[in-house]
């Protein structure tokens, strides 16, 4: 029988009132002493579950801080998930996948050597038992250039898949080591002298290797999650890793780009399910925020049919075809489309944050922040969902949570702008929140250093409509909208029911830019 007082919070001492120095803790230590849980518990609380620990930088690195009253309410929202847990809970079968480093005598491989890390990282997913790190956790831990005991303590696990990659027209040789974390030593290493044809057999056999080397723990049935590769066409996965890559930055032209090469893929292999799911967000990100062009949502559902038809079981795909049916406004079909997807694969970051923003945009604001708080314990590093949730957490008066959110959200921001510092969508992102936060003069900041970056692109325009409106700048605000309705951005929807533009409903410009919109 489990210990009922394991699964009781600690409350503040009685006699530190809000806001004295006793609120804060000021250390890994002092937070796992709060929660009564050991250090590496709590770290891996907050890479994986949005515990809300903030840093405090200087020349020297940073110091971790937290607040007891963002953890009493972090914990009142996940007691039931996590209450029973230990620190033994750290320990067992955990292993995070490093990006491959480019040996190349070009060095212009970093797509492929992510790609092939991330494929890995895909698989080792989907086995029972093992606890695999985020994609952008363990990448960006990497690039920080630590040995692998600051490693496996960053990321809470206990081994590391490490590698290289060396490519020469059509050859390949890539080498593989997993690495015990605790003390450094290798656990299995290999080297790979093949062609390009023959880089789904290297990333099948490097994944079997590590399920074998666990196999004690997951059991001999852990093999048979591995699953199989996507495609077996070299080109078609080169296209689609290129096409990946443009299309997570969000602009007008990468978008293009995205589609050409998503389409390329389609052209090497007709069956290539995630290249066809590609082609579909492509083409409803145009729809959305470029024109409303009933041709690209013709065609985005198109392609999101056939992905669905060559595989049922793609939770992408469902994704995929739940943004389509969303941006049709058949509201029934894409919540069924998105629950699909989630019960084939529920830690699907796409899944939960495009649900999340279909549920925001038709009124569903309690949905919508469950499934942005599960999208953040997917992917803790993202700076989009926390920002995004904390706007439903003020909706639904619960602002310090909000705050908390945004918070972390900013700081994520900022961190993923160190390692690309040209993503113009965290630029306004984090904007955003620092107006939220009350920080007006450095939201206005970042708000001109995204304007600058890209004059032209609707989204963000949109977005800067809201920071205006929240800055007080009402007729810059109303520009913004205007102009992004101008160039293609016209979702009703969104514009009538976020509460960043409450300042500006009243306004005759507003009411017309409304009028003129269709009800999607």
């Amino acid at each position: 029988m489990n210990d009922p007082s394991a699964n009781v919070f600690p409350s503040p001492a009685p006699d530190s009132p809000p806001g004295s120095a006793g609120e804060r803790l000021d250390s890994w230590k002092a937070i796992a002493a709060y929660l009564s849980r050991g250090t590496r518990t709590v770290q891996r609380w907050e890479r994986m579950e949005g515990l809300p620990v903030h840093r405090l930088r200087h020349d020297q690195g940073s110091n971790v801080f937290a607040y007891k009253k963002e953890l009493d309410s972090w914990w009142a929202s996940r007691q039931s998930d996590l209450g029973a847990e230990s620190p033994a809970e750290d320990s067992g079968a955990s292993i995070a996948v490093l990006p491959f480093s480019d040996l190349s005598q070009e060095k212009d491989q970093d797509y492929f050597c992510e790609g092939i890390a991330e494929e890995i990282l895909n698989a080792l997913s989907r086995v029972p038992g093992l606890r695999v790190s985020s994609r952008a956790a363990s990448f960006r831990q990497r690039r920080a250039g630590l040995d692998s005991r600051e490693l496996g303590r960053r990321l809470g696990v206990g081994t590391l898949l490490d590698g290289s990659v060396r490519k020469a027209g059509n050859q390949l040789r890539i080498t593989a080591q997993l690495v015990n974390a605790e003390n450094g030593f290798q656990i299995w290493s290999q080297r790979f002298d093949r062609e390009m044809s023959g880089i789904f057999a290297i990333q099948e056999e490097i994944a079997r290797h590590i399920v074998e080397a666990f196999e004690s723990a997951l059991g001999p049935q852990a093999r048979e999650a591995l699953g199989r590769a996507p495609t077996k066409n070299v080109r078609a996965y080169d296209y689609y890793l290129r096409g990946r890559r443009f299309f997570y930055q969000f602009g007008p032209q990468d978008m293009e780009f995205a589609r050409q090469l998503f389409q390329q893929a389609i052209q090497a292999d007709p069956d290539y399910v995630l290249a066809h799911a590609g082609l579909a967000d492509c083409y409803s990100y145009r729809y959305l925020y470029s024109g409303r062009r009933e041709e690209d949502l013709r065609k985005a559902e198109a392609a999101s049919r056939r992905a669905v038809e060559l595989d049922p079981n793609s939770a992408q795909a469902r994704t995929s075809h739940g943004a389509v049916l969303s941006a049709f406004a058949r509201n029934d079909e894409a919540e069924a489309a998105f629950e699909a997807a989630l019960r084939l694969d529920p830690n699907l970051f796409e899944a939960n944050y495009f649900f999340a923003r279909h549920c925001f945009a038709s009124g569903q604001q309690e949905k919508a922040l469950r499934l942005y708080e599960h999208a953040m314990r997917v992917r803790p590093e993202d700076y989009q969902a926390p920002l995004l949730m904390a706007q439903s957490y003020d909706d639904l008066g619960r602002g310090e949570e909000g705050a908390a959110a945004r918070r972390r959200g900013v700081e994520n921001a900022e961190e993923h702008l160190r390692l690309n510092p040209d993503d113009v969508r965290a630029v306004y992102m984090a904007a955003n929140g620092l107006a939220a936060l009350g920080e007006h003069e450095r939201s206005r900041q970042w708000a001109d250093r995204a304007l600058a970056m890209r004059p032209n692109d609707a989204m963000l325009l949109y977005n800067l409509g809201c920071i205006y409106a929240m800055l007080g700048l009402t007729g810059e605000a109303l520009d913004c909208l205007e102009k992004a309705a101008g160039l293609g951005l016209m979702q009703k929807a969104w514009l009538e029911r976020d509460s960043n533009l409450d300042s500006l409903r009243a306004h005759a410009r507003f009411q017309t830019l409304l009028n003129s919109m269709v009800a999607l």
